[in-house]
């Protein structure tokens, strides 16, 4: 048990290596902390579905984008913000992603783990949650054009659970992953205007095909 003094950051500090500290402590900002995704090649689950812990991302160098949410949201918690992550649902052919909250003198911003040109980090220029999260609707694109972003979360603060369970765990967090699908969620798109949704000009698909990582050669999965 915790004294209930000691901070939700100081729980994070007590459970964290020297090393790993050392890394922590040079993240002071979001925007530092997105620098410091940015140079994690991207997480291709080669050897099979991951969902690392902080930790384990700080071990292997790579991090997929429910990875890196993670990971920012404990650097974010590390300095004593709150750790809030948002999660985007799709239609059932398209993949889901989830990017870390924060804000800054009043105004919201995301940090985004993704291969794609799209779908990246947000400016906290947003006035509210909704604001931003619909700010990612035209880039959620399928190959066919469709625009497939269907509803986000609300907030999903993970200072919720002992830092033991996520920071630093050493087996995969399927158990997060579920309790983030199962949140409450938000519609983007009103009923009535589904059948009015135009689909992406091919400028806009083309963007899709830049990369940051390139996949392995004998392995083509969607990064």
């Amino acid at each position: 048990m915790y004294n209930a003094g000691v901070t939700y950051a100081e729980r994070i500090k007590r459970l964290l290596a020297p090393p790993e500290r050392r890394v922590f402590e040079k993240l002071k900002t979001p925007q530092r902390v997105q620098d410091y995704l940015d140079t994690l090649p991207i997480n291709f689950e080669t050897k099979g579905e991951t969902y690392m812990s902080p930790r384990a991302v700080l071990r292997a160098k790579t991090a997929h984008c429910m990875e890196g949410a993670l990971f920012a949201a404990a650097a974010l918690a590390y300095h004593g913000e709150k750790p809030l992550l948002l999660d985007f649902r799709t239609i059932p052919v398209d993949e889901d992603h989830v990017v870390t909250l924060f804000r800054q003198h009043g105004y919201w911003g995301a940090i985004s783990k993704t291969n794609h040109a799209i779908l990246r980090y947000r400016e906290p220029v947003y006035k509210s949650v909704h604001e931003l999260a619909m700010s990612f609707f035209h880039e959620y694109l399928l190959w066919s054009g469709e625009k497939s972003l269907r509803a986000y979360s609300k907030p999903f603060d993970l200072s919720k659970y002992v830092p033991e369970r996520w920071v630093t765990a050493e087996e995969q967090l399927f158990w997060l992953v579920e309790a983030i699908d199962t949140a409450h969620h938000f519609p983007t798109v009103p009923k009535k205007n589904l059948r009015l949704l135009r689909k992406a000009y091919p400028v806009e698909l083309r963007a899709m095909k830049i990369v940051e990582w390139k996949q392995p050669k004998r392995f083509k999965r969607r990064g």
